[in-house]
């Protein structure tokens, strides 16, 4: 990635990213085997969870899809319960153009903001929210879900387990990234892994979202096989599988916050104050971390984690997560 460029009206613009990356050929899988279009599942016969693997909820994140794309031209069949693989947003993933690869993130909205029950049960129409209907009964059936995504701005790789405790469990087993982050959420919309199904108390089925590093790095494709992995093994439903999946990495004790903030731009002039890193720990509190019109965004407390700061956020969006490490 370029240094962030300001053009001479003060606007900070966008740098050029780096594509390293080659969007896989999907159309083998399109028609799947489940009724629902880009959906494929493996039984393996024997009793176990049903563990739903979702990538492509934004259309250039093609590390996910390169990830189920490898497995499933490999084969590979959980050894217990029922596997599937699922492609999300085809539709915008079909306009990914590596020379605009920011381009094609969504159609109409983001596929990653409209997981709320009165959303989905409501009568507006977009290709993303017709799409997520599609979708839903598969997510229905879910015991476990992981929904992979990969990050525009630089920043460590993390897991993101939603706020219940049988997320952050599930996390931590997963071992890869080892950074796991409970956080709320977004003001302007329901996460998949926020859904009802995963988030309510008393509920035993659970989901993660892994953010597996910058969108369109090798490094970033090869974390998210990798942690594709770690759920499977973790789960015990890849016994037999250590020739089609990464190799274990040595145990690590799991890094884990808390994001106690979360900071949506409520102007068009939000600014950092540096290009800030996601996964940097800002020693001191009350250290000024970015203006937002007239107020001031500074440190809560000491040893304050940044979670996937989004440098040139848009009004109403996510610009940072502030997180408390344990």
């Amino acid at each position: 990635m370029n240094a962030i460029r300001t053009p001479a009206n003060g606007a900070m613009a966008l740098p050029r990213f780096a594509v390293e990356l080659t969007a896989p050929d999907i159309a083998p899988w399109l028609a799947g085997n489940t009724g629902l279009r880009g959906f494929t599942t493996r039984d393996s016969g024997k009793p176990g969870p049903h563990a739903v693997l979702v990538a492509l909820v934004h259309g250039n994140e093609i590390a996910g899809a390169i990830a189920l794309d490898t497995l499933l031209a490999r084969g590979l069949t959980p050894s217990r319960g029922r596997l599937t693989f699922g492609f999300a947003n085809i539709a915008a993933f079909a306009r990914f153009d590596p020379t605009d690869p920011i381009a094609s993130r969504y159609i109409d909205e983001d596929l990653n903001r409209v997981w709320d029950v009165d959303v989905l049960d409501g009568t507006r129409h977009s290709t993303e929210l017709d799409r997520a209907r599609e979708i839903r009964p598969m997510i229905e059936t879910a015991d476990v879900l992981f929904d992979l995504h990969s990050m525009l701005w630089p920043s460590d790789p993390l897991i993101l387990c939603g706020a219940t405790e049988r997320g952050r469990a599930l996390g931590q087993s997963i071992g890869v990234p080892d950074c796991v982050i409970a956080d709320p959420g977004h003001s302007n919309g329901r996460r998949l892994i926020d859904y009802h199904r995963f988030a309510d108390d008393g509920r035993s089925p659970v989901a993660n979202l892994v953010e597996a590093g910058q969108h369109w790095l090798q490094d970033t494709a090869e974390t998210m096989l990798a942690a594709v992995a770690g759920l499977l093994r973790s789960l015990d439903m890849a016994s037999g599988a250590d020739a089609l999946l990464p190799m274990a990495p040595a145990p690590r004790r799991p890094l884990y916050a808390e994001v106690t903030s979360v900071v949506t731009a409520r102007t068009a002039g939000f600014t950092f104050m540096q290009p800030y890193r996601g996964g940097q720990v800002i020693r001191h509190r009350n250290t000024l971390l970015a203006i937002d019109g007239p107020t001031d965004i500074r440190t809560p407390y000491d040893n304050c984690l940044l979670v996937m700061p989004s440098l040139r956020p848009s009004r109403g969006h996510t610009a940072v997560r502030l997180a408390r490490m344990d």
